[in-house]
């Protein structure tokens, strides 16, 4: 009976194992089943980013706002239908994220290398927001990959915990903490905002409501392009060098000249100013935590083994 019952156990363990093994991700994921999967996706995103250099950014972005919503599933790229409550119109996506075009691009062209549909809407994602930044003279990392895709959105979900630009530094932690990244995760990760721009209703309070912790020549220069009424979709580069990954959006905060709110509210006086000057100083440092944060984000609460689906259009499920 001891015998009997040891030997259920032993396999008991060594199915748990194997679950464990086939749920994780990792970074080979695609090795076997398609190695020009990865290939694929690099030369797509260089050639949209050849294209119009701007796009880096907002494939950056879309990652992080897919991360943010119930983990990275690519949720964020589903459209709306009777059952589905798109993220697209939600508040920090409506009008503003892009990119889904190339998403398509990358899609079709993996699934016809690959033969099949095998690699995910949601690993693309990962990928190409690693590919962009790469492409944009930033740090590369390894990504991990075994991802798969929802078949659910939620365009509530993505109102309340996609950060806001108008967050000011405890609130900025709060909802870092609610998805598992602590506050040096928090600088880095908003370090992304070395690339791309902002929509002027996004930094219009800032530039004319708030006097202690902004330039005031800066403020002047931002109100030429958008006005108090108007303009609600002008855009602002949120730092010096929008297609160049560099240290400048810290170097930026320093001088009180962040755009939005909630990357001044990174050096104001709190938590967060000291880790905000080293970076301001040190590309490399910043290079490397950028990376790190990335790879941590990327891992928040994953589909993997039998859990979601492949889809075969990254817009709608199966």
């Amino acid at each position: 009976m001891v015998s009997r019952s040891f030997f259920f156990l032993h396999v008991l363990i060594l199915f748990s194992l194997a679950v464990m093994a086939f749920s994780d991700l990792s970074d080979d994921f695609y090795e076997d089943v398609c190695p020009k999967a990865l290939p694929t996706i690099k030369r797509v995103v260089e050639d949209a980013i050849r294209k119009e250099r701007r796009m880096g950014a907002s494939l950056l972005r879309l990652h992080f706002h897919d991360c943010f919503v119930n983990g990275c599933d690519a949720s964020v790229l589903l459209d709306q239908t009777a059952t589905i409550d798109s993220e697209k119109t939600a508040r920090a996506n409506n009008n503003s994220a892009r990119g889904f075009e190339v998403i398509d691009k990358i899609k079709s062209e993996v699934d016809k290398v690959c033969g099949r549909p095998v690699v995910s809407c949601a690993d693309i994602l990962a990928v190409a927001a690693r590919d962009s930044v790469v492409a944009l003279h930033g740090p590369t990392w390894e990504v991990k990959l075994g991802r798969r895709d929802s078949t659910t959105a939620s365009r509530t979900t993505a109102n309340n915990d996609i950060p806001s630009p108008f967050m000011d530094l405890p609130a900025l932690i709060n909802n870092f903490k609610k998805q598992g990244l602590d506050k040096e995760d928090l600088v880095a990760l908003s370090g992304g905002h070395t690339l791309g721009f902002a929509q002027c209703f996004t930094f219009r309070n800032r530039i004319y409501n708030e006097t202690n912790n902004i330039d005031s020549t800066f403020a002047r220069q931002r109100q030429a392009n958008c006005p108090r009424s108007g303009g609600d979709s002008n855009l602002a580069s949120l730092d010096p060098t929008p297609a160049l990954f560099d240290s400048k959006y810290f170097s930026n905060l320093v001088s009180k000249k962040g755009l939005l709110h909630s990357d001044q509210a990174l050096f104001s006086g709190g938590k967060t100013d000291d880790l905000v000057k080293k970076y301001s100083k040190n590309l490399r440092t910043f290079s490397k935590d950028f990376a790190k944060s990335m790879i941590k984000m990327g891992n928040i609460k994953p589909l993997t083994g039998r859990k979601g689906q492949i889809r075969v259009n990254c817009r709608k499920v199966n």
